[in-house]
C-alpha cells in the first residue's frame, strides 16, 4: 500500500515530536550539576523505594509473622511522614548538608542495628524503625528547591519536575527488584544494610555538590504553621491526600484480583503496568510546554486520573486487566509534576522545602490511608467494589480542588510580584517560579 502526503506529513510530525522530547531531556541533563542531583537523590531514596520490602523479608527470615512485618513497616511509614515536613523545616533554616547527610547516618544506623538485632525484642524494633522512619532525609524537597537555582528557564523547571517524577516511578519499580537480588545473592540482612549503606551514598553526593552547599532559603517569617500558613497549599494537600488514597487502594485491590487470575506473578504484572503507565505519562506530558496556569491544568488531570480509574471495575481477564492498569498510570506522574509547580508558587517565602516535604507526607499518608480502606471494602463487596475506591478517591480529589479553587487562584496567580508586596499574601516571590528560593 503507498503512503500518501497525509501519512508521510503525519510520520515526519511525530518524528519531530520525539526528537523534540528527547532533545528538552537531554538539554537538562547535559546541564552542569543536574544529572548528579537527580541520580543522587534517586539513590538517596533507595531505602524509601526498597525499605518496606526488604522489613518484610527480614522479619519472615528471622521467623517473625506478618503481623509483625506489617506493624514495624507501619511505624516506619508513619514516623518517615511525620519527620519529612520537620525535617525539611531544618533544611530551610539551616541549609542542605547540615541537615540531609546527619540524618541520613542516623536513619541507616538504626536500621543496620535492626538488621544486627533482629526481632528478638519488637519494642526495640519498633524503635529503631521509628528513628530510621523519622531521620529519612528530605532528599526529594530538597531536589525541588534546587531545581530553580540549577536551571535559570521556567519550562526548563517545569520539564524538571515531569522528570524528577518520572525517575521516581523507575526507582519505585528498580529498589524492590535490587532487594530481592540481595536476598537471594546474601541473606535479608544484607539487603537490608546495603540498601541504606547505598542511600548513606546518595545523600552523600548531593550535599557535597555545589549547587546544594550553595542553596540557602529565602528569609522566612516566623510562624509556628510554616508552610501551612498558605490556604492555597493546604487546599493542595487536601486534594492530594486522596491521589493518594486512590493509588493506595489499587495496590490492595490488586492483590485480591491476582489471587483469582494467577497470583502473584500477575501481581507483578500489573503493578509493572501501573508504573510503566505513570512512566510514559510523565516523559509525554514534561516533554511539552503548557500554557495557562497549572491550577487549572491541574484540575483536568485529576479529571483524567479519575475517569481513567473507572474502567478497573469492569476486572477483565489478565491480559486486559493489565492494559487498563497501564491506563490507570497514565496521568498519575502528570499530576505529581503539576503539583510540584504549584507547589512552589504557592510556598510561603522561606519554605519551599518544607512544602514539598509536606506533599510528600500527605501522599504516603493517604496511600497509607487507601490501603487500609480497600481491604475490608475487598472482603464486603468484592473485587469490583475494591476497584471502585480509586475512581471514587479521584473524584473527591476533583472536588475538593473545585470547592478549592477559589483560594488556589488568589494564592497562585500568575502576576509577577516582589517578595513582600502587599498583593501577595504568602509573601512569597512569584516569577512563576519562586526566585527567592534561589542561593
Amino acid at each position: 500500500m503507498l503512503a500518501t502526503p497525509w501519512d508521510e506529513g503525519l510520520r515526519a510530525g511525530r518524528s519531530r515530536e520525539g526528537q523534540d522530547m528527547a532533545a528538552g531531556y537531554l538539554e537538562i541533563l547535559r546541564t552542569r550539576h543536574a544529572a548528579r542531583l537527580l541520580v543522587g537523590t534517586l539513590v538517596g531514596r533507595l531505602p524509601n523505594a526498597a525499605g518496606a520490602i526488604a522489613v518484610v523479608l527480614f522479619v519472615r527470615a528471622e521467623g517473625g509473622s506478618y503481623s509483625l512485618a506489617g506493624a514495624l513497616t507501619a511505624v516506619y511509614g508513619v514516623s518517615n511522614a511525620v519527620g519529612q515536613p520537620l525535617l525539611g523545616r531544618l533544611v530551610d533554616l539551616y541549609g542542605q548538608p547540615r541537615v540531609q547527610l546527619p540524618a541520613a547516618l542516623v536513619s541507616a544506623l538504626g536500621v543496620t542495628v535492626f538488621a544486627l538485632t533482629g526481632t528478638g525484642s519488637v519494642p526495640l524494633a519498633c524503635v529503631l524503625m521509628a528513628v530510621a522512619g523519622v531521620f529519612t532525609p528530605p532528599l526529594e524537597g530538597g531536589l525541588r528547591a534546587l531545581w530553580p537555582s540549577v536551571l535559570h528557564k521556567e519550562g526548563q523547571v517545569h520539564t524538571a519536575y515531569a522528570m524528577d517524577a518520572v525517575a521516581q516511578e523507575v526507582m519505585f519499580t528498580v529498589g524492590p527488584l535490587l532487594v530481592t537480588l540481595c536476598v537471594s545473592l546474601w541473606s535479608a540482612q544484607a539487603a537490608l544494610i546495603v540498601v541504606n549503606v547505598i542511600g548513606v551514598l546518595g545523600a552523600l553526593s548531593v550535599v557535597v555538590s555545589g549547587p546544594s552547599r550553595a542553596w540557602r532559603s529565602a528569609p522566612r517569617e516566623a510562624h509556628w504553621l510554616g508552610a501551612l500558613r498558605s490556604a492555597g497549599l493546604v487546599a493542595l494537600l487536601g486534594a492530594f491526600l486522596f491521589v493518594g488514597v486512590a493509588l493506595g487502594s489499587i495496590t490492595v485491590a490488586g492483590v485480591s484480583y491476582a489471587d483469582d487470575h494467577g497470583g502473584d506473578v500477575t501481581y507483578g504484572w500489573l503493578m509493572a503496568a501501573l508504573g510503566l503507565g505513570a512512566l510514559v505519562g510523565g516523559t509525554v506530558y514534561g516533554a511539552r510546554r503548557w500554557s495557562g496556569v497549572p491550577e487549572r491544568r491541574l484540575r483536568v488531570l485529576v479529571a483524567l486520573l479519575a475517569v481513567c480509574y473507572l474502567p478497573l471495575m469492569l476486572v477483565p481477564g489478565a491480559v486486559a486487566m493489565t492494559a487498563l492498569v497501564a491506563l490507570a498510570g497514565v496521568f498519575l506522574a502528570p499530576c505529581l509534576a503539576c503539583a510540584f509547580i504549584i507547589v512552589d508558587r504557592q510556598a510561603p517565602r522561606g519554605t519551599v522545602t518544607e512544602a514539598f516535604s509536606w506533599l510528600v507526607t500527605t501522599f504516603t499518608v493517604g496511600a497509607s490511608v487507601g490501603m487500609g480502606l480497600a481491604g475490608p471494602v475487598v472482603e464486603w463487596g468484592g473485587v469490583v467494589w475494591g476497584f471502585a475506591v480509586p475512581g471514587v478517591a479521584g473524584g473527591v480529589a476533583l472536588l475538593v480542588l473545585l470547592a478549592t479553587g477559589g483560594v488556589l487562584a488568589a494564592t497562585g496567580g500568575g502576576a509577577v510580584v516582589e517578595g513582600g508586596s502587599e498583593n501577595d499574601r504568602n509573601v512569597a516571590a512569584e516569577p512563576r517560579f519562586s526566585s527567592g528560593h534561589q542561593a
